[in-house]
């Protein structure tokens, strides 16, 4: 990626607070203009911690950053016209409508759109009239997306922008950052929805005690892990009817209660393995589906979670049964328990 292009950049950044607590140990990364890029991590990770210094809200005890080619923090009087932020807690006035909110932060930005304008992207244009403590949450969150995007920011820095929206409200807001996104808006993104990254983002990368402990787009984050193929059988038919893993290309498999997940990283392969063996036998393979991993599964694995969430060779997934992928299923197993 060209230099010249990003809008955004940490290079070794480091963030320690009183008392010595490292909340962000050596990050970097670059964002691209136009691309909308997605920090994720358990709570502590350090994502906050992380955007208040491209925000430009604290000073990093160690590394650079810069956001459209300035220092966020020492220049601040250049780089704040041309940024939105929505924070995960606005804290606006309660009793103020949402109207004379719009218009009291417009008064603070520069060459603000009309507030009206700002409100109907966020969907609140119908309700302007109605006081701010008189939103539910989701609706507060629309108002904190709206006055972040008053001033049509080049960058716009969403902290949890979803958190407290239905369904209804989640897809709305997609919608509205897609379309940001296409008019050139650079965003940079923090959720606890991995759904979200999965679906916006350009490119991701997961905080982990500080650190990035992995980085890519969403099909490269989830294509180092396993892909998994769940069936029920006949009956008649038991897991230690099928053939030997090798030959299906299986990294291990699961047993619960007659159906049968089978891991994978040659998806295609075993997919079509299986399906001969079945087509071969006359076996109806219940509720068939295959698919790869998904981004909650590449998470909660590289975050560690390797209890829930660990495809290795031999070990137990979930509450069910594996067995090593040098062996046949046993031709014994009656009741999804291997003896």
């Amino acid at each position: 990626m060209d230099n010249a292009e990003n809008v955004i950049e940490a290079a070794g950044v480091r963030r320690r607070y009183r008392g010595g607590f490292e909340a962000v140990r050596g990050v970097s990364f670059e964002v691209a203009r136009g691309e909308l890029f997605a920090l994720l991590g358990t709570n502590g990770a350090g994502k906050t911690s992380t955007v208040e210094l491209l925000e430009g809200l604290a000073w990093p005890s160690d590394g650079t950053v810069r956001v459209l080619g300035c220092d966020p923090f020492t220049e601040r009087s250049r780089v704040r016209p041309r940024i939105g932020v929505m924070l995960q807690e606005g804290g606006f006035p309660a009793d103020l409508t949402v109207a004379e909110t719009a218009r009291m932060w417009a008064g603070c930005v520069s060459g603000a759109r009309p507030e009206r304008e700002s409100l109907g992207l966020a969907g609140l244009a119908d309700r302007s009239g109605v006081r701010v403590k008189q939103l539910s949450g989701g609706e507060r969150r629309r108002l904190d997306l709206a006055l972040a995007l008053l001033g049509r920011p080049e960058v716009l820095f969403l902290d949890e922008p979803t958190t407290g929206q239905d369904a209804e409200g989640r897809r709305d807001t997609w919608e509205l950052v897609r379309e940001l996104r296409g008019e050139g808006t650079t965003v940079l993104l923090t959720t606890h929805y991995l759904q979200e990254a999965e679906e916006l983002a350009d490119r991701l990368a997961i905080l982990h005690e500080g650190r990035i402990v992995a980085s890519g787009t969403p099909s490269e984050v989830t294509g180092a892990r396993p892909a998994r193929i769940t069936f029920g059988l006949p009956e008649g038919w038991h897991p230690g009817d099928l053939p030997p893993l090798p030959q299906l290309g299986v990294l291990g498999y699961e047993v619960h209660d007659r159906r049968v997940v089978l891991h994978t990283d040659r998806l295609q392969h075993s997919l079509t393995a299986l399906l001969r063996w079945a087509e071969e036998r006359s076996v109806p393979l219940d509720r068939l589906d295959a698919r790869t991993a998904s981004l909650e599964e590449a998470f909660l694995a590289i975050a560690g979670d390797a209890g829930r969430a660990g495809f290795d060779t031999g070990t137990a997934f979930g509450t069910g049964t594996a067995f090593d992928a040098g062996t046949a299923f046993d031709a014994a197993t009656t009741d999804g328990v291997a003896r």
